[in-house]
């Protein structure tokens, strides 16, 4: 298998060589809420709002992306015109946080030859220029097909061990706990669109990914338009507070404990809410 895939990706690099290549892939993105409201029946928090609020958070994660590319480059963009309107707070006196980045205006570029990337981003008013190495994936083939659209497509799988990092707030008491998942990642992709890349961080099949998922989040591509008319152009962001992966992680579980003491404050006990960062 692994011989095969190394002659598909030489056959790969010869074709795209021959000749440019570019285009741009849509995909719309959910992802399961990590916001936990507990202490029902306190504090005037019924079910009937915890199901509220769950139905905003879950529209606040379904967003629109675009991923410009070319032979070895992308980038990675929300589509704000296309994305759902972001919830407002109100009723019943619930909030809804978000926590790191993803914001309308992040921009992730890859460059698969120099395997790097450069990821801005906003976390809560700040702007942070993440650049580091591509994530290695293991890919393993598994055989499946299924058609997405107009294209064949192909199943590969990824697992890894990830420690997740929950953070609760009881009783004005703010814990945290820390628990290792194995986490499966599902990805399937076209060698009809002959680029090794995908959208958001996932990259490395023989072929442009046309669908992730990994049990909390799922992408899914909804149109590709190749070798448009109009030029498409792959600009590396270079704005921001420059960091490495590890860095911004520190920086991120920073911000939210400093965000659920600012709520603590705010609501006077802290009681019924649970965040989850990782995964």
């Amino acid at each position: 298998m692994r011989v095969l895939l190394a002659g598909i990706a030489l056959m790969l690099s010869v074709a795209l060589s021959a000749q440019g290549f570019s285009g741009k892939a849509i995909y719309k993105t959910y992802r399961k809420s990590n916001v936990k409201i507990g202490g029902q029946g306190q504090n005037g928090v019924t079910p009937e709002m915890e199901k509220q609020l769950q139905e905003r958070m879950k529209k606040m994660f379904q967003k629109t992306f675009v991923l410009n590319f070319n032979k070895t480059e992308s980038t990675y963009k929300e589509d704000v015109k296309l994305s759902s309107p972001a919830p407002q707070p109100g009723g019943g006196g619930m909030m809804v946080m978000s926590f790191g980045g993803g914001g309308g205006n992040d921009l992730l570029y890859k460059n698969i030859k120099e395997n790097r990337f450069a990821n801005k981003t906003d976390l809560m008013g700040k702007l942070f220029l993440v650049k580091d190495s591509l994530i290695q994936y293991d890919w393993k083939m598994t055989g499946e097909t299924k058609n997405i659209g107009n294209y064949t497509c192909y199943k590969a799988i990824y697992e890894r061990e990830q420690e997740n990092i929950s953070m609760s707030m009881i009783d004005g008491e703010m814990k945290e706990s820390k628990k290792m998942e194995t986490i499966t990642t599902t990805a399937w992709y076209t060698p009809d669109v002959p680029i090794n890349n995908g959208p958001g961080n996932y990259w490395g099949l023989p072929g442009l990914i046309l669908e992730i998922n990994d049990g909390r989040l799922t992408i899914a591509c909804t149109e590709i338009v190749l070798n448009p008319a109009e030029k498409i152009e792959i600009i590396e962001p270079t704005k921001g507070k420059k960091v490495n992966s590890e860095k911004f992680e520190e920086i991120s579980r920073k911000k939210s404990k400093e965000m659920m003491e600012r709520f603590r404050s705010k609501r006077g006990d802290g009681n019924g809410i649970e965040i989850r960062i990782g995964g």
